[in-house]
Parts: C-alpha cells; structure tokens; sequence
C-alpha cells in the first residue's frame, strides 16, 4: 500500500495555499488592526483620481462599502463601470463573477480588479461548464434539446453566461425573471427551460408569477447520471432547475417565519426570491435586494419588518432606519462568507498597488467568451421592462 502524506491542519490553525485561491497577496497585505487604513484609502482613491472607480456590492462590509463610488447589486454595477469609459481601474468590492460581467461590459482599455481573488459565490460555482454541457447532451440523448431554451441567473460564471448565448439562452436577474421566462417560452413551441445555477429563483419564479405547478419543475443533480431523472420526467418537465443554491438565502427556514410571526403580531416578512418555497411562500412580499431597500425606505415609521437577506445588508437597513424595527429572518449570523473576503487590508493592499502602477487581480474574460457571453446580456437587455438589477 502506498501511504499518501498528506498535511494535517488542525482546525484555525495554517492553511494550505495549493487549495485556497487568493489567501496570498504579493507584496505585504496591510495588518487588520493598522489603525492608518482608512487614511490609506482615502489617500490611495485620491491619488488616483478620477482614473479609479470603485463599485460596492451591497453584502459588502461597511469598512469597504465606505469607499465605494457607486454602490448596488451585481449587474447594476457592472453597468455603472461600463457608463463610465474614462476610469481607468474599475476596482469591484464583490465577487468574481460580478467582476467578469464588469470585464464584458467595459471597454478593452480599461482593467477590473478584485481585491480578493479568494471571492468567489457558492452558487456560481455550482454549475461549471463542463457539467452543464454534459447535461446539454444528455438532454440531446432524451430527444427534447429542440425545445429547450437555457437561461442562466446573472450569479453564474462568464462562460455559463457564454453558454446561454450559443444556445439560444438568455442572462436573467432576479427583477426580472418572470420577464425572462415568459421570452423563454415564447421562442419554441412546446418550450422547457433549463435554468441554472440557483434552483429556487427559477422555480419560485416559475410558480408564482407564471403559475406553472411544482411538478412541472424538475431537478436536475449534475453529479448523478442524467441527472438523476427518467427520460419521462425530463419529457413532461417544463422547468429543468439546476441543483444550486444561495448559501445565504438557502439558510431561511419556514418554522423561524411561523415563530416571528407569533411572536410579532403585525410584523412583514420581506424575503429575497433565492429562498426555499416553502419561505417565499409564507413571505409576505418578495423581490430583489434593490426591491428590499427601496421597500424599507418607503415604509412607514413604526412599522416592522423581518428581512430575508445578507445580514450585512439587513444591518445597515437598521442602522439607516432606526425609526422602523428591522430584524434578521435567522436564528444564527449569517453573513456571506465570499462577499466578506474583501475586507479594508485587501483594498487598501489594491489601491496602493494601482498608485505605484502595479495592476494586481486583474480580471479578464477570454475574447470568445466575452463575444457569446454579451449575446446572452444582450438578449436579456432587449425585454421588456427594468433590467438594471438584480
């Protein structure tokens, strides 16, 4: 027997860097407790002028989002940089897919920067290319490929994205799923949609707004042959969901609504539609983050509200409106771990690299990537109504 050495790290202690993408920095990472930092990145953002851009996803900490010139969600902000073709260095406090559809949507002379590479999304990263293409044929192998239409969530990577559009696809945010849907539908007769990464927003979208039954959705499990479906399932399907999820949002519970509500008479359960069924439909409102905030901030004072959201988010909505009572739909803290990557050290490490004329985790999408993911953003550009978020 051959005996494999394999190190040991005990819990908290050591790190194995051939596994973590991006817990090295090149060049020194500033200490967390350097009192200095905020003084840094101001002077960095100073410096640079109006060659820098810096875009705040609203999961970010507030020690980031302070420094952010446009703050939002994902799609949104890859907008904004694209609005703004004279920044030079577009430094997105998010993850890395928002960063990629910032790369897509800029002009070539201008460079994105993650400050953490280590900030990734669970999500996107549940459905890779090379699994989606296998589900691809294998629904080809079924005989219904001529019906199906593949849309992908905005959270999903730039070559999933790209997929959509070779296929026919579209890109969606959760604004405007049910907008994407019904074109989706539209395009074949007999049409399903393969839908993915997040399962819950498809289906949530699907039932609720398009009045579809939750067995005319079936999942698909990548890491099962053919998904772990009969050909007769995906034949009598209409919605094919990706089995993928928020680890946030997946956390809410159904039983913690019940208990709130019992506890709060009165109270208004508001909930992102990336959350199970079973709690968006005990919700009392659903929609985007942009629609939480705007909601909160049209709300009467005195009024209550238990969010299903981020917790970063949900605190500075409390923070913001200390004339509302606004608490978080969870037993536990619940913070997005990726989102939470990107922290003051790792910023300010960005900025004063960009100062001294280093461009450091820069993020570039492939040129055919790019052409075929822009098909699909494009498409998704041409419905109907507001598509800005996400």
């Amino acid at each position: 027997m051959t005996t494999i050495d394999l190190p040991l790290l005990p819990l908290g202690k050591g790190r194995d860097l051939d596994a973590e993408r991006g817990v090295e920095c090149p060049g020194d990472l500033p200490a967390p407790s350097d009192p200095d930092l905020v003084a840094r990145a101001e002077a960095a953002k100073a410096a640079l002028g109006e060659r820098l851009f810096v875009l705040g996803h609203h999961y970010q900490r507030d020690e980031v989002i302070q420094f952010a010139d446009v703050t939002g969600d994902s799609f949104k902000l890859a907008r904004e940089a694209a609005a703004r073709p004279a920044a030079e260095f577009i430094v997105f406090c998010g993850v890395h897919f928002m960063a990629e559809s910032a790369d897509i949507l800029t002009n070539d002379s201008q460079k994105v920067v993650l400050p953490d590479l280590g900030a990734g999304c669970s999500m996107a990263d549940m459905a890779r290319l090379g699994q989606v293409e296998d589900a691809w044929d294998a629904l080809a192998e079924a005989g219904v490929i001529d019906q199906v239409v593949p849309i992908t969530y905005m959270n999903s990577s730039a070559d999933i994205k790209a997929f959509c559009g070779r296929n026919g696809g579209a890109v969606c945010t959760s604004s405007n799923a049910e907008v994407a849907l019904e074109w989706a539908f539209a395009q074949k007769d007999d049409a399903k949609i393969f839908f993915f990464p997040d399962q819950h927003l498809g289906r949530n979208t699907a039932v609720l707004e398009l009045g579809f039954s939750l067995d005319d959705c079936v999942v698909w499990n990548p890491h099962r042959p053919n998904g772990g479906l009969t050909v007769e399932q995906i034949r009598a399907a209409r919605m094919i969901l990706w089995q993928g999820h928020c680890s946030v949002h997946g956390r809410f519970s159904a039983d913690v609504v019940d208990e709130l509500r019992v506890a709060h008479p009165g109270i208004t359960v508001m909930v992102h539609p990336e959350c199970t069924h079973e709690v968006v439909t005990r919700a009392d409102l659903v929609g985007s983050t942009e629609f939480i905030i705007k909601t909160i901030e049209a709300a009467e004072p005195g009024t209550s509200w238990a969010i299903g959201t981020e917790l970063n988010l949900v605190k500075r909505l409390a923070d913001a409106h200390p004339d509302k009572n606004i608490v978080f739909l969870d037993r536990n803290v619940c913070y997005c771990s990726t989102m939470n990557r990107i922290d003051l050290p790792h910023l300010v490490w960005a900025l004063e690299n960009l100062v001294a004329g280093n461009v450091v985790n820069q993020i570039t999408v492939d040129v055919e990537t790019e052409k075929w993911a822009k098909v699909a953003l494009q498409r998704m550009l041409d419905l109907p109504g507001k598509t800005s978020k996400d």
